[in-house]
């Protein structure tokens, strides 16, 4: 079984978490969609169709996956999954066998609510594909071809991932944790509700004075995990990889993935991974991407006064959400001060650095700018930008790659040449 994990247009109304990757790394529940896909059809290889700025990224990545490989993609019959497809669970290994049955054996396209999940196609359907015609190739066969309902969900916007994250973590625990792993965990661990929904990884480090609440939903705590006295975990929550909690009330509905470092409250929210948010503040019904610093006292706001639904602002265009609840939307490598407040439905984008000004910040912050007392500027210095991100990186023990230097290079270029922030010229400036 092989599948090929593309984007389509509307992957934009993701942004600004999928400036800097494709849609399909993106976390909700106990992993990512890519490898949810991946477990639903029992993939022995997944390749990927993507923008040419995640080329060289996806390679650096996943060594083995085919990327832009016309050769490989017409080679056999192939399963074309949108990257914003949530599918249906329960997708455990046991389920793959089924999944393969279904779809393999003639072409045909899966749906949901009209758009296309996944499209099985033979060799001779693939002799035409490729990035850059994929959606008009699509649309062209899905004229001919038969379709089916493939439940699941597709993620249009990243409120969507937010909202579904209680769910699908129940769900992948369920797909992921066998009976025999969970309930085991240090005698200095207090669980609150079913042992049977807590899994801890016999790596992770948990101290006395903690507490499991299991009475909503599991638990799970990732290998290398670090647990400090007076946290409190009440689930669905989800523990990433190495990452570190510092008395932290991790509320339901969170996934926290690797390598972070977490204090204060966070609720109902997802955060990418290599993300710091040490001290006191509230993250609440937020989705923050990679490599962010959330500076001591930061709060988010994720509930209007008036209890109206929330509105933010997709591609220009300002969108009522539907949600009484909603955070902020955060991108990679962006920064806020000392005490800087978010109102609900706040997008901050990519590079974006917020200072503390006394009230709240602007709804929207565009990448690669920074707002604070004297207003909103551009950071038009990109050696200095791109230094700063190698000092955090290296921080996780990770370094910016050339690769990663590249599409950070391109999605500046991009930003800034859409910015209504006058700016004069855009380089990196070379020092003496």
């Amino acid at each position: 079984m092989r599948i090929c994990i593309y984007e389509d247009q509307r992957t934009s109304q993701l942004e600004p978490l999928t400036l800097t990757r494709p849609a399909s790394d993106l976390l909700c529940g106990l992993d990512s969609l890519g490898e949810k896909q991946a477990r639903y059809f029992g993939a022995e290889v997944v390749g990927y169709l993507c923008r040419p700025q995640l080329v060289e990224v996806l390679r650096e990545r996943y060594p083995s996956c085919p990327v832009n490989d016309p050769g490989w993609l017409r080679s056999a019959p192939t399963v074309l999954v949108n990257a914003r497809w949530l599918p249906p669970m329960p997708a455990g290994p046991r389920r793959a066998p089924a999944s393969r049955r279904r779809f393999v054996g003639g072409s045909s396209f899966g749906t949901c609510r009209g758009e296309t999940a996944f499209a099985a196609l033979d060799s001779g359907y693939l002799q035409t594909l490729a990035p850059e015609t994929i959606e008009d190739c699509l649309a062209d066969f899905r004229q001919s071809l038969p379709s089916h309902d493939a439940g699941g969900t597709l993620v249009e916007y990243a409120w969507d991932l937010i909202e579904a994250n209680p769910d699908q973590m129940e769900r992948d625990f369920t797909a992921l944790c066998s009976t025999g792993d969970r309930g085991h965990h240090p005698t200095s661990l207090v669980i609150i509700g079913p042992a049977d929904r807590l899994f801890v990884h016999p790596s992770a480090r948990i101290d006395p004075m903690v507490v499991a609440d299991t009475s909503r939903g599991p638990v799970w705590i990732g290998p290398n995990a670090v647990v400090t006295s007076f946290t409190r975990l009440e689930g669905p929550c989800a523990i990433g990889a190495g990452t570190q909690l510092f008395g932290a009330k991790i509320r339901t509905g969170t996934t926290i993935g690797p390598q972070c470092r977490i204090g204060g409250e966070v609720e109902c929210s997802i955060v990418q991974g290599f993300t710091n948010k040490y001290h006191d503040g509230f993250l609440g019904h937020s989705f923050v991407g990679e490599w962010v610093n959330l500076a001591a006292g930061t709060i988010t706001g994720d509930l209007r006064f008036d209890y109206q639904s929330i509105a933010m602002r997709v591609s220009g265009r300002r969108i009522s959400t539907g949600r009484l609840k909603l955070g902020s939307i955060i991108g990679d490598h962006a920064r806020t001060g000392l005490s800087v407040l978010l109102d609900c439905g706040t997008t901050i984008g990519a590079f974006a650095s917020l200072l503390p000004t006394g009230r709240y910040s602007p709804r929207e912050v565009a990448s690669f700018t920074r707002y604070g007392p004297e207003g909103t500027t551009l950071l038009t210095d990109l050696e200095a930008v791109l230094k700063g991100a190698a000092a955090a990186m290296q921080r996780r023990g990770k370094g910016l790659t050339p690769a990663l230097e590249k599409l950070y290079q391109a999605t500046a270029g991009d930003c800034c040449a859409n910015s209504l922030v006058p700016v004069p010229d855009l380089r990196i400036r070379k020092s003496a």
